[in-house]
């Protein structure tokens, strides 16, 4: 008996999510909630950084991981500045922290969902990665390569989040189609554009005025509007995709959830637009590019919803008369095309 006890007290000192799991059972709801509440600090960790950039802020601590040489925290001589950038450093162990939830929820839910917990675990590596990026960022000076880089990865940070957030919502089945694959390739061509838009906008941003402190930091050398001009394209032609997905939609009379969800992103991009053109013609007022900024975010998001919407998982059926049965034939209904 000693020999079993010292031996399961190994056990928990090797894996402590084993014995947190071993005694707690978390609500669906729980994991749910706390999937979101990772996804909702991996998009206030896009913006508060926006923030650090648009205040002049990126330098306020010149070094990393400490403040200053001497300094692990900000000091008065710092001023606002400092207590902004340092502010934005300390938000990533709120976001550590809320990974950290998701991944123990995740691990403890009952039956244990190996895919989920990795999609947690994924969150966190990604996390890692880009706070060392972010240290590269601050040594280097505010290179608009490396900003361009750490808020691309803050991007797939957010994809991996917004996966984990709807694999929380459905069972483990496996996936099936609720459109025809005519129409899953568009919606990939939209995915494809969506990523090439936000990879443009990050050149936008590393050519243009807002460098991110108010010393001498150079600037990728395009020509600022040309390159906005490109990324206003993209945007048309993601709206155009956008539209003729809905149009499509409505022709197969796809289910509610695809129609939804392309609906609601139609409706982002064109706000996110509207801010755009404005913040254009008004040379780029600090509120409204950070406004641009979580609405890039949150367009993101609504890209990888919908991708998501276009097939389901229920739960695993437990007997031979699964109630699955009467949503595959409507499937089957959605996936023959127009009628």
């Amino acid at each position: 008996m000693p020999n079993l006890t010292r031996a399961g007290a190994r056990t928990a000192l090797r894996n402590p999510l084993a014995l947190i799991a071993a005694r707690w059972t978390p609500d669906p709801r729980t994991v749910r909630r706390a999937a979101l509440t990772a996804l909702v600090m991996s998009v206030v960790i896009v913006v508060t950084g926006g923030a650090v950039r648009l205040t002049g802020s990126g330098l306020g601590c010149p070094t990393w991981p400490k403040c200053t040489a001497d300094s692990l925290t900000t000091t008065s001589e710092m001023g606002l500045h400092g207590v902004i950038e340092f502010g934005n450093r300390l938000l990533t162990y709120v976001l550590c922290a809320a990974v950290g939830w998701a991944i123990v929820a995740a691990r403890s839910e009952k039956p244990y969902r190996r895919g989920l917990t990795l999609l947690g675990w994924a969150q966190f590596w990604i996390v890692m990665g880009n706070a060392v990026l972010g240290g590269i960022v601050v040594l280097v000076g505010l290179n608009p390569y490396t900003v361009a880089a750490h808020f691309l990865l803050s991007t797939a940070l957010i994809a991996v989040a917004t996966v984990m957030w709807q694999r929380s919502r459905e069972g483990d089945a496996p996936p099936r189609p609720l459109v025809g694959r005519a129409v899953q390739q568009l919606v990939w061509c939209m995915v494809a554009a969506s990523v090439l838009l936000i990879a443009v906008g990050t050149v936008v941003t590393g050519a243009g005025p807002h460098a991110g402190d108010s010393s001498e930091v150079p600037r990728m050398p395009l020509d600022w509007e040309t390159v906005s001009k490109l990324h206003a394209v993209l945007a048309w032609i993601v709206v155009t995709l956008t539209f003729a997905l809905w149009f499509v939609l409505k022709a197969v009379d796809a289910p509610r959830g695809p129609l939804d969800r392309t609906r609601e992103l139609f409706l982002i991009l064109l706000a996110q637009g509207a801010i755009g053109y404005v913040q254009y013609f008004t040379d780029l007022p600090e509120v409204l590019v950070g406004l641009h900024m979580f609405g890039s975010c949150v367009m993101w998001i609504w890209v990888l919803r919908v991708l998501l919407s276009l097939r389901e998982r229920p739960e695993a059926a437990s007997g031979p008369a699964a109630p699955a049965a009467q949503p595959a034939r409507a499937t089957s209904a959605s996936i023959a095309g127009p009628r």
